[in-house]
């Protein structure tokens, strides 16, 4: 695998990542009971952007060590049990 490869795949897969922990952990205005005039109630009470960058680059990062892991092996869909046509 060349590098610009590895570093299309990295990064595509942490943008995935980044939309699938964006949610957790955050608490509402609404929740917090401090709503700022002039925002939703929905909107965050308090984001931390460095928090969610780190747990998702540690998340891609163990991910993509499974994906080069999966590549060197030498699995292919081939050895896969599917179910076939009937």
């Amino acid at each position: 695998m060349s590098i610009p490869y590895a570093l299309a795949v990295y990064f595509m897969m942490w943008w995935i990542v980044l939309f699938a922990i964006l949610p957790f952990g955050v608490r509402t205005q609404e929740e917090e009971g401090q709503v700022v005039p002039g925002t939703v109630e929905s909107a965050p009470a308090r984001f931390r952007m460095l928090r969610t960058v780190g747990w998702t680059t540690a998340v891609t990062t163990l991910l993509f060590l499974g994906f080069l892991w999966l590549r060197q092996s030498g699995i292919t869909l081939d050895d896969i049990p599917l179910p076939g046509p009937r």
